[in-house]
């Protein structure tokens, strides 16, 4: 197999994941968790990424739709987060699933989804999804 780096000339710079600060993401006080559940779903549809195999952009809709406890993320905060993905090379499935841990870490909410739709690459689109659910 020809190494991607240099099959279709040099592959562009990309940061790895280990950069990405799960620190900026903020929790806010949810003002009605003694008096009723609420649904909140957040969409980010201008999400970026690269290829970590050729370094060529990603781009995708990120859907998080979570049921608080405690805590609701602070949106500022949130699109911060997910800005520092831009340049950084990860694999869809394990974008979503890094999102949805460093989200669940920070609110520890009763319920989460996670959900990341990938335009078209070569004629293929992904939907990955991943879930969590308090126990």
């Amino acid at each position: 197999m020809p190494n991607p780096s240099t099959a279709a000339g040099p592959r562009l710079d990309i940061d790895s994941a280990d950069r990405i600060d799960a620190g900026v993401l903020e929790a806010l006080p949810y003002q009605y968790a003694s008096r009723r559940d609420v649904d909140i779903t957040i969409r980010n549809p201008e999400y970026t990424s690269v290829c970590p195999m050729t370094g060529l952009p990603d781009f995708g809709c990120i859907t998080i739709t979570y049921r608080p406890d405690e805590s609701i993320v602070e949106l500022k905060s949130l699109k911060y987060y997910l800005l520092q993905f831009r340049n950084v090379g990860i694999f869809y499935e394990h974008l979503v699933n890094r999102i949805l841990d460093d989200l669940v870490a920070v609110l520890s909410p009763k319920r989460m989804q996670v959900r990341g739709e990938f335009t078209a690459r070569g004629g293929i689109t992904s939907e990955i999804v991943a879930e969590y659910r308090k126990k």
